[in-house]
């Protein structure tokens, strides 16, 4: 009998990277999605499989999942400052009565469960780079705010059922991430970028673009989220890449490899509570459980690259 992992959020960006990843690994996976902001077409290739199910179900009501369950990665959540901002109420739910739920479902299955946090819990930081010790700078009722406490809630509860009920559970924050299967629309900077290049349009870059991200490709994502589930470790640890750069560059680099000439540079002004800085300390993951980021922004870039020169419609 192949051991069962369930995944919320199956159907999105990362979500569906895990589905791919477990299958691989040998699991049988049970992907649970509302499709509010998840794709179909990201798992559509595993339907036919016999070691893959979907649940079309909303995780904020009664979940119920037949059978034993091994491990649970909950991932469920809009995630981009475009769906937050258009569904607060959804974003919040999902952060608190989801991942209450789902919660419940590890201590009713004796599962381990890994929650999906973000480096949003550091808000707009006042440390640089950002180590799991610190607690943040968060505007609790910005338009930010829906998302980041969201997430601070969700590691919150997560270790109230942890030290209470002694659920085994596991704390990701995941900073910046992409690669194939992002949303066109999703509002982030990397598909903006991209699909404003190949379109020959503006890249729109907030402020004087001097704000910082650092981005880490999503098959090495994929391989922390895995190596901190089948660790010891129960306190939230950052995976993401220290590699940092400014909007500035990040712009330069995909005019660079798109080389569409219609495309140029347009400035904006700077959203409310936009972070000036994103890095995250990586030593505890690099020492705990062995990884670091592989692939390089250049082979990452392409490979993304491939991907939006199918999706994006000029």
């Amino acid at each position: 009998m192949k051991k069962r992992v369930l995944i919320t959020g199956a159907a999105g960006f990362i979500g569906s990277h895990l589905c791919d990843r477990f299958i691989k690994k040998g699991f049988h996976v049970i992907g649970m999605d509302n499709l509010l902001t998840g794709n179909i077409a990201n798992i559509e290739h595993l339907f036919p499989r016999s070691d893959f199910e979907f649940y079309h179900h909303d995780i904020t009501k009664y979940v119920h999942v037949p059978g034993d369950l091994e491990y649970i990665l909950h991932f469920a959540s809009p995630a981009s400052p475009i769906d937050y901002l258009k569904m607060p109420i959804q974003t919040l739910k999902v952060g608190a009565l989801g991942t209450h739920n789902i919660l419940g479902v590890a201590k009713a299955k004796n599962a381990r469960m890994l929650v999906a946090s973000t480096s949003e819990v550091y808000g707009d930081p006042l440390e640089h780079p950002q180590t799991e010790e610190y607690w943040g700078n968060v505007n609790p009722i910005g338009p930010r705010g829906v998302y980041d406490e969201a997430k601070r809630f969700l590691e919150a509860i997560t270790m109230g059922y942890h030290t209470y009920h002694k659920v085994d559970t596991r704390i990701v924050r995941i900073f910046n991430t992409y690669g194939p299967r992002m949303r066109v629309d999703d509002g982030r900077v990397l598909p903006a970028f991209f699909s404003q290049a190949i379109r020959g349009e503006g890249l729109t870059i907030f402020g004087d673009g001097s704000q910082t991200r650092s981005f880490c490709y999503v098959d090495d994502l994929v391989d922390g989220i895995y190596k901190l589930l089948m660790s010891d470790y129960t306190q939230p640890v950052n995976i993401g890449n220290s590699s940092e750069m400014t909007m500035c560059e990040f712009a330069d680099e995909i005019l660079a490899l798109v080389n569409n000439p219609k495309a140029t540079i347009t400035y904006h002004p700077l959203p409310v509570d936009d972070p000036k800085k994103r890095r995250p300390d990586i030593s505890k993951a690099k020492k705990i459980l062995g990884w670091e980021p592989k692939v390089s922004r250049t082979e990452g870039l392409k490979l993304t690259y491939e991907y939006f020169k199918k999706v994006v419609k000029v």
